[in-house]
């Protein structure tokens, strides 16, 4: 397929939405971004023009975005641009729509505590509720492992580092 994939930096302009559809799970918000260039003649940045997105992320990465993300957070996401008309009260738009792919915190403006999730076998969990034998939350989300419960990813990266 030839996608294009875009690459944007920038600052959360809504509160993430979740829902669960049809096709699955999905978070969806709108994404600021700000054009900044350095003015040699005042020897100031200053800010461009400031264009939105719509963005959406499918499944754990969508679950793992809603858990995660906050209105005004810098953001770095990376993914497919879609761009579609439309015909609204008389007039035709513009929209312009990113299927992220991947979406991280911007670190250059600040700093993250990573936290990985735990995956459920598939069909693990099948007629539980929530926190009864998978470690997804309400949202389907897979979730860190309790206190005192073991993290295979922490386990296996210390037998690596301890090795002889």
């Amino acid at each position: 397929m030839n996608d294009t994939t875009v690459t944007l930096v920038g600052n959360v302009a809504t509160a993430v939405e979740y829902r669960d559809t049809v096709a699955g799970a999905v978070a969806r918000f709108r994404f600021a971004v700000t054009a900044r260039r350095w003015d040699r003649e005042r020897a100031a940045w200053t800010d461009g023009a400031t264009s939105f997105y719509t963005v959406s992320a499918w499944r754990a990465l969508g679950a793992n975005l809603a858990a995660s993300v906050s209105v005004g957070e810098p953001l770095v996401v990376h993914g497919r641009l879609r761009v579609r008309e439309d015909e609204r009260d008389g007039q035709r738009k513009t929209f312009v729509d990113i299927d992220a792919l991947a979406v991280g915190h911007d670190l250059t403006r600040g700093t993250s505590a990573f936290r990985r999730t735990v995956r459920t076998e598939p069909g693990r969990g099948a007629g539980t509720t929530p926190g009864e034998g998978d470690l997804t939350d309400r949202g389907g989300a897979a979730r860190a492992a309790p206190e005192g419960e073991e993290d295979p990813w922490a386990t296996a990266a210390h037998q690596l580092v301890t090795a002889p």
